[in-house]
């Protein structure tokens, strides 16, 4: 993969994963990196954040409809209810990614979401919580990062409220997607949209 920005086919510079295919710079243009403050949104990418371990996100993304579908729209209070039979039908859905792990792992995360709202607090204020103070401003792929001191402080709390496949990578890499990092490159013509969009965010508290 190129290291810098690649300039598209319509004249615009993108990050160089986001020019294609298509369902990348969609995702690239119109999401990754812009914030997130919906509660139903951020659950919904950490699970699919932990069913891409070892796979493409492309292969997440293409799927990403039937998922929805399959966990009734990531709504936390109905995915936390889930039995073994919904388990069951979850491994026979070949429109997701069926993996048992993974799977329990959604259903423990809804539960462990909800006893977050329970005891007053909230998945979207813990994210954000973690929020580094010193931007990020890469220019290659060299400079970005894997997982920061944040996604590693706040896998930590996710992990100690039950939260499962919530290592720092995956943790970083929901960070970027949900706008809580602007990893866009410096000379990627997005940076400017997402930052602003950020600049006008209302954090959760």
């Amino acid at each position: 993969m190129q290291e810098s920005v690649v300039v598209g086919a319509d004249g615009i510079a993108r990050c160089p994963w986001g020019d294609s295919p298509p369902e990348y710079r969609a995702y690239h243009d119109l999401e990754w990196g812009r914030p997130v403050g919906d509660e139903a949104r951020i659950f919904e990418k950490l699970c699919l954040e932990g069913f891409q371990s070892g796979l493409s996100w492309l292969t997440i993304l293409r799927k990403r409809e039937a998922f929805r579908k399959a966990f009734r729209g990531f709504d936390p209070e109905i995915v936390a209810q889930f039995d073994e039979r919904d388990v069951e039908r979850l491994l026979s859905d070949a429109g997701i990614v069926r993996h048992r792990g993974k799977i329990e792992a959604t259903i423990r995360n809804a539960g462990a979401t909800v006893e977050l709202r329970r005891g007053g607090g909230s998945l979207a204020v813990l994210l954000w919580q973690h929020e580094p103070k010193t931007p990020s401003v890469p220019s290659a792929l060299s400079q970005l990062a894997a997982q920061t001191a944040e996604s590693q402080a706040l896998s930590g709390e996710l992990r100690r409220a039950g939260f499962r496949f919530v290592g720092p990578t995956t943790v970083y890499a929901a960070m970027q997607s949900l706008g809580v990092v602007n990893d866009h490159f410096i000379d990627c013509e997005f940076r400017a949209e997402a930052e602003r969009e950020r600049t006008g965010f209302r954090r959760p508290s």
